[in-house]
């Protein structure tokens, strides 16, 4: 890598004290480590700070903003930055040796080439689940995608794996501060739409691990989906679940029990099978690539958890998408749209 371009590592924190340990552990094993670390604070009622402020392996600046949200916490941060790359990542997750050395490749790559050519303006790593038990499993495969999902030219990375110019954020206006949920979705659309040099890094991989209960998942998609209905994202793809939970399947199902000829039965029957079958696709064959150490009566409670998985995730966004739709609206009277 060439010297001389500085990188700063940010992440906010509320509470992470029992995460947090794998996460500087990590940190500190980078190959290339940042330049800085600057850690947003939004009040921890925990022993989160004393962690951080006893953390001597590298240089971290600690920023106490109490009731500060992630946004607003991570523009406190890159504002504090000193480098001209930024590199963001979630308190939850463990990141691999390398994580870092591969998330900021792209640049130091531009400003190294024998003809420079322009940097680009931000890099998306990946994440891996960090999958500790057989619902993990189920988890991950439901819910995460793999690299084989992966469309680079499309990609919108999470901001637990994201590096970007620091004049970029400015030029954007930053991450939105009034929005809780599904802000870094906001943000990776502004940058698109303001820049063309973005580059997905696939070999910069934090181990992030999925809710380990369905109440848990009910509550983290039911929050994703507040947010998808408060900056109004996916509106089409939130009417067709509502479309195929309200009117499809009920409809199948009556044509399955009530329908007056045997025919309609079967052919009711049979389409709710292609439904199903479509449905839940996905994750059986992420599934299957990656339950191989499991025996076989976990192997059968994991694909037996695969459905139930997406019916509670969306049950949860198709509750949570209008209440975020409602806040949008009285937002829209009261104070004009954001």
């Amino acid at each position: 890598m060439s010297e001389g371009l500085r990188v700063s590592l940010i992440f906010t924190v509320l509470n992470e004290a029992a995460a947090l340990p794998a996460l500087l552990d990590s940190l500190a094993a980078q190959s290339r480590m940042p330049d800085e670390v600057i850690v947003c604070d939004g009040g921890s009622r925990d022993n989160t700070v004393a962690l951080l402020r006893a953390e001597v392996r590298f240089p971290l600046r600690v920023i106490e903003a109490p009731g500060a949200n992630i946004s607003r916490g991570r523009n406190l941060a890159i504002t504090a930055a000193s480098s001209p790359v930024i590199a963001c990542v979630d308190a939850g997750v463990r990141i691999d040796p390398s994580w870092l050395e591969h998330l900021v490749a792209p640049f130091f790559e531009a400003q190294a080439a024998p003809v420079p050519h322009q940097m680009p303006a931000w890099a998306g790593g990946f994440f891996l689940p960090d999958a500790h038990t057989t619902f993990d499993i189920a988890m991950s495969a439901t819910v995460l995608p793999v690299i084989a999902d992966i469309d680079p030219a499309k990609f919108l990375p999470s901001s637990r794996s994201v590096a970007f110019l620091k004049n970029a954020w400015e030029q954007v206006g930053g991450y939105p501060e009034w929005l809780d949920y599904c802000e870094d979705l906001i943000f990776d659309f502004k940058l698109r739409a303001s820049f063309d040099q973005c580059v997905f890094a696939p070999d910069a991989i934090v181990y992030f691990r999925p809710r380990s209960s369905l109440r848990a998942f009910y509550r983290q998609y039911y929050l994703y989906a507040r947010g998808d209905g408060k900056a109004g994202l996916w509106l089409k793809r939130h009417l067709v679940r509502y479309a195929i939970y309200l009117v499809v399947f009920p409809a199948l199902l009556i044509g399955i029990v009530a329908a007056p000829a045997a025919l309609l039965q079967v052919t009711s029957l049979l389409m709710f099978c292609i439904g199903m079958a479509i449905y839940t696709h996905t994750p059986y064959r992420r599934l299957l690539a990656s339950w191989a150490h499991l025996p076989a009566v976990e192997k059968v409670r994991a694909a037996l958890l695969v459905p139930v998985i997406r019916v509670v995730g969306d049950v949860a966004k198709m509750i949570g998408y209008p209440v975020g739709i409602v806040w949008r609206l009285q937002k829209r009277r009261t104070r004009g749209s954001p």
